[in-house]
């Protein structure tokens, strides 16, 4: 497996690109095979080191509406077909949203997102969300980004031109798994919404959820999905099962597991930001390791729906594994 390992990296640093065999065959290293998944971790470093830099970006998201979304995607708290208990509210108003803003820009966050909970946004509540990133734009430094659900190219075209420089539009999982996670909306509407953000000249922040029940298969098979589409923010999230949805009862995946489709990611789409996101803190104490297989990005404080952690102690991680921000 070494010989293996050391052969696919040097294929990958000379620009080449790995098959979805030989992806297969890195992912499936046996948890308890602790030498190879060291070589494997080190690979994907020296990869990013290459391609990507030493550069470490963190972003921050605001829960801007919550609950009461009409889709029905299996894992999420927010969706109104399921009992969770979480707090519901409508769009919140601009002086909530300036002052979280401000005080993320103090800890240190580059990027700043507001997240609607819906399958999108449109009338009195998108002008609203245009005029916030008009004067967020105005008011802080940071580089705003937005997360709406499904939207149109003449929507993308708008947030644009508000100050928006990033969308965030998950395709949560591979396209043969996708329709065992959602059944309101096809993974099609998703890619269509991706196509309208890069039409509109946007960045974009793609990347999914492992731990959902798929298959290894399936975690390999979005990587070369997302490949395609051209994205370089790719957040991966970690299933944290919240009662009251139809997942709420599935085992948390293994840290090593975590760390090891991480570093597949960055051996796939070696010139990206590989972001730590949602349920990252089920790695405990192995969270710095993440940095050191390919890692260079997280979204930073509290999520949508669960607890981060602070700024303070992710600046002062990513900075301990060699990173400028």
């Amino acid at each position: 497996m070494m010989q293996l390992i050391h052969e696919i990296k040097e294929k990958v640093l000379n620009g080449e690109k790995i098959t979805f065999e030989e992806a297969m065959k890195l992912i499936s290293i046996e948890e308890g095979d602790m030498e190879s998944l060291e070589a494997l971790y080190a690979g994907a470093n020296e990869i990013r080191k290459k391609f990507a830099g030493n550069r470490a970006d963190l972003c921050t998201i605001m829960n801007a509406k919550s609950g009461k979304c009409s889709e029905d995607c299996k894992y999420c708290a927010q969706s109104g077909h399921y009992h969770t208990g979480i707090q519901e509210y409508d769009l919140v108003d601009y002086e909530q949203v300036i002052e979280r803003a401000k005080e993320m820009e103090r800890e240190g966050a580059h990027r700043f997102s507001l997240v609607t909970s819906g399958r999108g946004v449109d009338g009195e509540e998108f002008e609203k969300l245009l005029e916030m990133y008009h004067r967020l734009r105005k008011e802080t430094r940071l580089k705003i980004c937005a997360s709406h659900g499904i939207i149109s190219y003449e929507q993308a075209m708008k947030l644009k031109e508000a100050g928006v420089s990033m969308y965030h539009h998950n395709v949560e999982t591979s396209r043969d798994y996708y329709g065992e996670i959602c059944t309101t909306h096809a993974y099609e509407d998703r890619i269509d919404t991706i196509r309208n953000v890069q039409r509109a000249g946007m960045e974009l922040c793609c990347g999914g959820i492992i731990g959902m029940g798929e298959s290894v298969e399936d975690r390999v098979k979005m990587a070369f999905e997302i490949s395609q589409l051209g994205v370089k923010s790719i957040p991966i999230n970690i299933l944290n099962p919240i009662p009251g949805t139809p997942l709420g009862d599935l085992e948390t995946l293994s840290p090593i597991e975590a760390l090891k489709t991480m570093a597949l990611y960055r051996f796939v789409i070696p010139d990206c930001y590989i972001r730590y996101a949602g349920g990252r803190m089920i790695l405990g104490e192995l969270q710095n390791i993440g940095f050191r297989a390919g890692v260079n990005a997280a979204l930073v404080g509290n999520y949508l729906t669960t607890i981060g952690s602070k700024i303070e102690d992710d600046i002062n991680m990513v900075r301990c594994e060699g990173f400028e921000l």
